[in-house]
This record gives structure tokens, sequence and C-alpha cells, in this order.
């Protein structure tokens, strides 16, 4: 047993004293401005995705015009070699959240859809097409559905 100075020593060695409390800081100006964290697709994620969709369009071209719907499929299996994100369910639910406000990626769907109608409608000319885009994800793959309205020209 140790004697009783040096147990007591021992025991100060253990038990950490208090940090001294400071007094809170008081505010007398404020920022002008707010700051938020934002995400958004990156642009060569975007290339990335683009890069070999799945394809899948259903139309019905009539003496009016044509009817019709594009969809584009992206498997983050595929893409697994390119990007950092995890290809799983997750990424497919945020990238497709994300997908129907990015101006690249509305862009890009828009010229595809327009592409496979025209090419539906063969020869006919085509007045600009009305187009409705949806992004939604199943598992690790994201859906892009693109309704295509569009008139024959007079």
């Amino acid at each position: 047993m140790l004697p009783p100075r040096r147990a007591a020593a021992s025991r100060s060695k253990l038990a950490p004293t208090p940090p001294i409390r400071k007094p809170m800081a008081r505010s007398t100006r404020v920022s002008l401005f707010e700051r938020e964290v934002t995400t958004r697709l990156s642009p060569v994620g975007v290339d990335v995705l683009f890069a070999a969709p799945q394809l899948l369009v259903e139309g019905d071209v009539s003496a009016t015009g044509y009817v019709g719907s594009t969809m584009l499929t992206f498997d983050l299996a595929t893409t697994a070699n390119l990007i950092s994100d995890p290809p799983d369910a997750a990424t497919a639910k945020r990238a497709a959240s994300l997908m129907t406000e990015d101006p690249r990626t509305r862009t890009r769907a828009r010229r595809i859809a327009i592409r496979e109608a025209a090419r539906a409608a063969g020869a006919a000319p085509l007045e600009p097409p009305q187009l409705d885009l949806r992004a939604r994800a199943a598992g690790a793959r994201i859906h892009l559905d693109i309704d295509v309205e569009a008139r024959r020209k007079p």
C-alpha cells in the first residue's frame, strides 16, 4: 500500500482538472450573407451518364403529329470504374432528384427525345415539341422519362 502522500499525488495525475471557463463573446455586428451548401450534378458526371444510356422509345405518328415517350436508363453499375460515388440505390435516388432541375441533363435529354421523335415521324416535319421530363430511381438505376408531343408543320 502506498503512503498517504503518494496516493494523493497519483490520484491527482489521474483526474484532470476542469478547464477554466471563459465568458461568451458578445456579437455586436452581423453578416449580410447567409451561407449554405448546395449539391449539383457535376458536368463530367452528366457526361459519364449520357455516354451510354439504354434507350426505349414508344410513340405514335398520326396525321396531326407525334405523341410518344422516350426513356433513358442509366445503370450506375456500368459507371463504377468512372465515378467515385458508390453505385448504389442511395446515389441513384440522389442523382434522380437532381436531374430534373439540372440544365445540362434537361438539354441532353431534350435533344435525344427530339431526335427520336423526328426519326419516328420520318419525313414529316414537326413543330417544336412540348416535353415533360421526369426522373426516378429503381435500385442502382436511374430512369429519365421524356414525354413528347409535337404537331406536324402545315
